[in-house]
């Protein structure tokens, strides 16, 4: 049997206002109570520090980036090294002049830059032009080794993409985090909303499931509106773990501001890809058109 390898969770669900300042200010005080409570590792939702400006296409929002080693790093740096604590948290990075991406950084217990990840997948939807601010991720998928285990990262879009997940945990990840802003269109959100919200909870169980990880998921909440013209968006949270089974083991409400705290067993993983061995059965002399865009 192995030996039982148990990390607390900690998921900062969270609003944001027009002013970074009071955003920043926030995370710091839920990150800081998730570290009270035990959390060993923590994460932010997607782009924590500025209402979802991708809403439109305006050059102001460039101002809002910066650099991997900022503000945003050198705050919560004290905070990792204080509680002994992983922070996992999402930047508007400016790599340089011309080239920002949609990323995110993991701070290890020291208070050190333990790892880099910049999202793969951008979309251009309606009310998500993320094309126009972000260049797509360069570094490929990542597992990061740390104190309490090794973890993956990816970011929202990523979500419903398995050549990810299963790419991540190939690398040794035993638990995917997602920070994440999405939302329903206000207009869709009575016909629509329950199967695009049920939609997003099964992809990424599944991904648990298909993977034998845990899987934790961190959205933003509330109502967000940076374009007079559009009915903005529904923020709906329901950020959620779950068990390499697919099972939930805790989730927040679809409406307010929640800081989930949750215990693994990392020695689960070996249990249940001992009984459902998906990695052992994997045919992978037989997966080469999977680089193809289509097989007509």
């Amino acid at each position: 049997m192995s030996k039982r390898l148990t990390v607390k969770i900690g998921l900062i669900q969270m609003s944001m206002v027009e002013n970074q300042a009071t955003n920043l200010k926030k995370a710091v005080a839920f990150v800081s109570q998730a570290c009270k409570n035990g959390a060993n590792i923590i994460c932010l939702p997607e782009m924590y520090k500025s209402l979802y400006f991708c809403q439109k296409e305006e050059h102001y929002f460039f101002k809002f980036a910066e650099s991997v080693t900022g503000e945003t790093y050198q705050t919560f740096s004290l905070i990792a090294k204080k509680y002994k604590a992983i922070i996992i948290v999402p930047i508007f990075e400016k790599r340089t002049d011309g080239i920002y991406h949609n990323s995110l950084i993991v701070i290890d217990e020291k208070g050190n830059l333990a790892g880099l990840y910049r999202k793969m997948h951008i979309p251009d939807d309606p009310l998500y032009y993320e094309k126009f601010y972000f260049t797509p991720g360069d570094l490929g998928y990542k597992s990061f080794a740390t104190k309490y285990g090794n973890i993956g990262t990816l970011i929202c879009w990523d979500q419903w993409y398995p050549e990810a997940a299963r790419l991540t945990a190939l690398k040794g990840a035993k638990i995917l985090f997602y920070p994440t802003a999405i939302g329903w269109h206000p207009s869709e959100k009575e016909e629509y909303g329950d199967v695009q919200r049920n939609s997003w909870m099964i992809i990424q169980k599944g991904h648990a499931i298909a993977n034998s990880v845990y899987v934790a998921v961190v959205n933003r909440v509330g109502f967000e509106k940076v374009d007079n013209n559009s009915d903005g968006i529904i923020f709906w949270g329901s950020s959620f773990l779950c068990d390499p089974q697919g099972r939930v083991i805790v989730q927040a409400s679809e409406k307010d501001e929640e800081i989930l705290i949750a215990e693994v067993d990392f020695s689960y993983i070996d249990t249940v890809r001992t009984h459902w061995p998906f990695f052992r059965d994997r045919r992978i002399d037989s997966y080469e058109e999977i680089t193809k865009r289509f097989i007509d």
